[in-house]
């Protein structure tokens, strides 16, 4: 995975974006004393370098009637079959996201469902073929915590704003 030295402007523009997607490039422009093309160019080049995933509209899944999310952790009967088996998991649109993990599991994916019987379902009818050892289960009440990670300061300038505080 690369890793992006960002400047000053790419941070101060990742920053802004981030606590508002909806934020007009022009704003962003303004309060970052450039011009509307240059943050056209900047967020492109952002973009091209896949430090920005897309942007999107977040539905609240319980809105729309999940009102149970579930982790799973994946045992397979053969994992020389991830691969497989990601495929057949990207056909479930309940399952959100899939990941390959160290610890006991083959891969721990994360769904929705909309209550018990639905995850039940899910499970039996369209995990369990996918040729699982077995499987466990957790289910989140609530998330607490959801944001966007922080932006990192470039070295340089959290070595000066140290030196300053000294």
């Amino acid at each position: 995975m690369a890793h992006h030295n960002l400047d000053a402007l790419d941070r101060k523009i990742l920053n802004m974006i981030a606590d508002n997607a909806r934020i007009p490039f022009l704003e962003v422009a303004r309060a970052c004393n450039v011009s509307g093309a240059a943050i056209h160019q900047r967020i492109a080049k952002l973009d091209g370098l896949g430090v920005l995933k897309g942007s999107q509209f977040l539905i609240d899944p319980e809105k729309i009637g999940y009102e149970t999310c579930a982790y799973i952790g994946l045992f397979l009967k053969d994992p020389e079959k991830f691969d497989e088996v990601v495929e057949k998991l990207k056909r479930i649109p309940e399952v959100t996201e899939c990941h390959y993990t160290t610890g006991g599991f083959d891969m721990f994916i994360k769904i929705y469902a909309r209550n018990n019987h639905h995850l039940l379902n899910i499970i039996h009818d369209k995990l369990q073929p996918l040729g699982l050892s077995r499987s466990e289960t957790i289910v989140s009440f609530n998330a607490v915590i959801e944001r966007q990670l922080p932006i990192p300061e470039m070295e340089d300038e959290a070595e000066e704003e140290t030196e300053e505080e000294l």
